[in-house]
């Protein structure tokens, strides 16, 4: 796998919970018992330790958890690729966004999970593995997960595919809880929104180990920001991806990938 940077820092972690939670700069500080200009500053990428570990409880987040980020002291374990994963990672814009494809090792046939910002690299493992791909598998439809969707469906003929609550322009829906198969394995959709309406996790069982590819809904140590609702993506997190196996394979849509075990260690949304 890639060596890829943690989507966020610690900045973005104490940022994102304190717009979800709807706390402006005085109350927060007060709360914490510090001064604005010192939150201020620790928002702003300065790290504090103490700061952040008073911040910590209010924005309900693992102060032990978030000062690790501060000091850059955790990063994911890597996690070995079985037979038939693929991962890749495109620059889009001043980020990068992961895609993923999985396939049966037998028969070839195989699904994609988003496109990044180009598909290229994964035109190159289709033909390189002699791949089949049947399903384009949208987590959601955020433009930098989607940005070479028409490509991959003209050079594979591919079936996209996206939750009833955020349809995709040609694309067929499908409901939460229905599973697609691809020979050995199954792939079975959970709605996990709150960033977006219909931001979806794919749980894919067949291969090494259970695997989650959840888009946006959480990152290595972090969770997607609650662009429609905060309380909706925490809650789903929660509720659908921290209740699957402990070995299960997080596979996000920004940053590298992770398992479950280490986020219920490390996550600082997690672990309060």
């Amino acid at each position: 796998m890639p060596h890829i940077p943690l989507e966020d820092n610690f900045d973005d972690v104490i940022n994102k919970a304190q717009r979800g939670l709807r706390l402006a700069d005085g109350e927060l500080a007060r709360r914490a018992g510090i001064g604005v200009d010192v939150l201020r500053t620790l928002k702003d990428g300065a790290f504090d330790e103490a700061a952040a570990r008073a911040v910590a409880p209010v924005l309900r987040l693992g102060a032990d958890q978030l000062v690790a980020l501060g000091r850059k002291t955790w990063y994911p374990s890597p996690v070995l690729p079985p037979r038939g994963f693929a991962m890749f990672n495109t620059a889009f814009e001043d980020m990068t966004v992961n895609s993923y494809l999985v396939w049966d090792p037998r028969t070839r046939l195989s699904a994609a999970f988003d496109t990044g910002a180009t598909c290229a690299p994964m035109l190159d493992a289709i033909a390189g593995e002699k791949l089949t791909v049947r399903y384009l598998f949208l987590t959601h439809t955020h433009e930098d997960h989607v940005a070479d969707a028409a490509r991959l469906v003209a050079a594979t003929g591919a079936e996209i595919y996206a939750s009833e609550r955020e349809p995709f322009a040609g694309g067929k829906t499908f409901r939460e809880n229905q599973t697609f198969h691809l020979d050995s394995l199954a792939i079975k959709t959970l709605l996990t929104s709150g960033h977006s309406p219909g931001q979806t996790t794919y749980l894919v069982a067949g291969l090494a180990w259970p695997l989650a590819i959840c888009g946006d809904s959480m990152f290595a140590s972090s969770m997607g920001g609650g662009l429609v609702s905060y309380e909706d993506q925490y809650r789903n997190n929660v509720e659908k991806i921290f209740t699957l196996p402990r070995d299960t394979v997080i596979a996000p849509g920004h940053g590298p990938i992770t398992t479950l075990a280490q986020e219920r260690k490390h996550n600082p949304f997690f672990t309060r």
